[in-house]
């Protein structure tokens, strides 16, 4: 894919995306992702008329003179985009990628915050940690940021990559190793990079085809102190093969390929039955660490499944 390959698709997903966030999705988030409420500013004296419940009582007792804890309203919020750039996402069967779906359901996220002036980031993942955006407001930024999960590994360079070797290289040099096709998705070593770069509560969306293993406890890890939303990203390909004979088939991530009967009807029945029990068991896994799932088809529209999200989690606020 060239630059303005790049750019044309960038532009395809803001139009197609611009009308859903308009209608729908940008009320749906705020109804679901509110602000911190209020949070403390600073003392100051105390005049009358203030609630007497606001006394900070050490400092009045340190100073003999009564001051009052101020508090601002915090609506503000962070979405952090948690990309898997790994070499699975780039299979697709259909008119797109799981990559490019990603991308289209990361421009929706993006654009819903930034018209609710939030701040959006963005971390490209497969192994290690590849390319890392700190969080800002704006649409170019919005626009960069699904630029760069679409453009990420291509040989036109993505503006910004020698920011972010310049920058953040030198910190976290543990977590950058060259990409080659051994390497995989890596889903604990990304949660261990969100949780060194965000102090502040995040919301969080890991968009992966989690094809990785040992990876449960630091995503409970990060969703004690950030709000994590695994989103899985799945080929139709990878539920049903067509009968077309022999086939070989190479692992996008190890590299092994494997000569497969796909004439076979109980080779394509095992094939489904493996897939539905991965999506099964992976969604009953995440629910018992109390993280949020969506599912979704790259061969079919991302914005209904992120409406079920957001009024999922509406009516599970409102019950409580």
């Amino acid at each position: 894919m060239l630059a303005k390959d790049i750019i044309q698709r960038v532009r395809e997903i803001q139009v197609r995306t611009g009308r859903p966030v308009a209608d729908v999705l940008a009320g749906e988030y705020i109804s679901v992702f509110k602000g911190r409420g209020v949070e403390f500013d600073e003392v100051r004296p105390y005049v009358p008329g203030d609630d007497i419940r606001t006394i900070d009582w050490k400092v009045t007792a340190r100073t003999g003179e009564p001051y009052v804890k101020r508090y601002v309203e915090e609506r503000q919020l962070t979405l952090m985009l948690m990309a898997d750039v790994s070499r699975s996402q780039n299979f697709g069967s259909g008119a797109r990628s799981k990559r490019e779906a990603a991308a289209e359901l990361c421009a929706l996220l993006a654009f819903s915050a930034i018209r609710n002036d939030d701040k959006v980031g963005l971390t490209l993942f497969h192994g290690g940690i590849e390319q890392y955006i700190p969080a800002r407001k704006g649409q170019k930024h919005a626009l960069r940021v699904v630029r760069e999960v679409l453009a990420h590994g291509l040989d036109s360079k993505a503006e910004g990559a020698a920011e972010w070797r310049s920058r953040w290289l030198p910190r976290f040099s543990s977590w950058r190793r060259p990409r080659g096709p051994s390497d995989s998705t890596d889903i604990g070593r990304a949660m261990e990079f969100l949780l060194s770069v965000m102090v502040r509560k995040t919301i969080c969306f890991v968009v992966s085809d989690f094809f990785d293993e040992g990876y449960e406890q630091a995503l409970r890890a990060a969703n004690r102190k950030h709000d994590v939303i695994a989103v899985l990203v799945t080929d139709p390909r990878e539920f049903e093969i067509p009968p077309i004979g022999l086939v070989a088939l190479r692992d996008a991530e190890s590299g092994r390929t494997r000569l497969y009967d796909t004439g076979s009807s109980a080779f394509r029945r095992q094939v489904k039955r493996a897939a539905e029990q991965r999506l099964g068991d992976l969604e009953r896994r995440l629910g018992r660490s109390g993280i949020d799932f969506i599912h979704i088809d790259a061969s079919e529209s991302v914005v209904e499944p992120l409406v079920r999200f957001f009024r999922m989690r509406e009516r599970r606020t409102r019950r409580r």
